[in-house]
């Protein structure tokens, strides 16, 4: 970058409203205050001490950016108060031989002048170095504030990207754990030389083909989620068609929700193994999807065996469901498990209805 483009911008930046407006009525106040020492009127007093204050502010300004690399022995923030220290006598020196034409020895031969100049080139000095430290401060402040934040969002990110681990983690999981348990009821179904096993195989095969894609992603529609739990219960169905009957029901109005992948096809395949699987009469699976307000709360109920049959088997899988509700949702989110009067278990995940853009 060339030094007069970076000089321009410095000065430009100087030049600010905010810090034009500051030295307008410093300057104005000075010229007040030292106006009953002088007989100059206050008008000129007033052009003077703003000659000063807009020099002072330039040289502040243009050391704040300029040069772009100092010397390790030489702060910036010194720079910038020598620069102030020398403006200020140089301005109101300036103001003065632009009264007297321009004639130095004008000024000099004047002693009244010269007194004129030490007060206000004093006064100035004072009242610029003072404005001068502040900005520093505050400069420093808004620094430290704006550092803070930096780092502030780069701890969030850190722990987003934590949990985002951590979630993948947990899905790895559930993905083998579930494509291993479809595998071996076909393995089962082609031991026992059941006619079923082709058709069954052809299933799973177009099953796979669709939701395999799906399982690396952290979330999903409803709707597609629905779509994985059908095709499942499909599949299970051919396994087992005299021991295991089904219904999904859900609304258009949650199709689009938001739904982190296989929430509640685990809950599914956790009936199908705990709760019917078990059952030498095997049973039925209700599944039904709602939105309740800003919820969406989604229940799966089996006629099964029961919690108490079921044993902790029925636990583990779903403890690792609650803390990828809990890392997708940051809490907001409930999996609830009871028993049925009439037998079986109900399953119910609740957690805000947010549309998947």
């Amino acid at each position: 970058m060339s030094t007069a483009p970076h000089l321009s911008s410095a000065l430009a930046a100087a030049f600010s409203a905010r810090r034009v407006g500051v030295t307008l009525l410093l300057s104005a106040l000075t010229a007040l205050a030292l106006s009953p020492i002088y007989v100059t009127t206050l008008p000129v007093l007033i052009g003077r001490a703003l000659l000063a204050g807009l020099m002072a502010l330039a040289a502040f300004g243009l050391f704040e950016q300029w040069p772009e690399r100092l010397p390790r022995w030489l702060a910036r923030w010194v720079l910038q108060v020598a620069g102030v220290v020398l403006a200020v006598p140089l301005g109101v020196l300036l103001a003065y031989l632009i009264s007297t034409g321009g004639s130095l020895q004008a000024f000099w031969d004047n002693e009244a002048r010269i007194t004129g100049f030490l007060w206000m080139a004093f006064s100035g000095l004072v009242l610029a170095v003072l404005m001068a430290m502040s900005a520093l401060v505050r400069q420093r402040d808004a620094a430290v504030q704006a550092q803070r934040l930096a780092f502030e969002l780069e701890r969030s990110e850190l722990e987003r990207r934590a949990l985002d681990a951590r979630l993948r983690l947990l899905q790895a999981q559930v993905e083998p754990h579930f494509l291993f348990n479809t595998l071996a009821n076909v393995r089962a179904l082609v031991d026992a030389g059941s006619p079923q096993a082709s058709q069954v195989l052809s299933s799973l095969i177009a099953y796979l083909r669709a939701a395999v894609p799906r399982l690396q992603e952290p979330a999903t529609r409803m709707g597609q989620e629905l779509e994985l739990v059908r095709a499942y219960l499909a599949l299970m169905h051919l396994r087992m068609p005299d021991r295991l009957q089904f219904s999904v029901e859900a609304g258009p109005e949650v199709q689009a929700l938001r739904c982190p992948t296989m929430t509640l096809l685990t809950l599914v395949e956790n009936a199908v193994q705990h709760g019917i699987d078990p059952s030498e009469e095997g049973g039925r699976i209700e599944v039904r999807v709602r939105r309740v307000g800003e919820r969406c709360v989604a229940q799966v109920r089996d006629s099964g065996v029961g919690l108490e049959r079921a044993g902790e088997g029925l636990g583990t899988g779903l403890s690792t469901l609650r803390e990828r509700l809990q890392l997708a949702f940051g809490g907001d989110a409930q999996l609830r498990l009871a028993a049925r009067q009439e037998g079986g278990v109900s399953a119910e995940v609740e957690f805000p209805a947010e549309d998947l853009r």
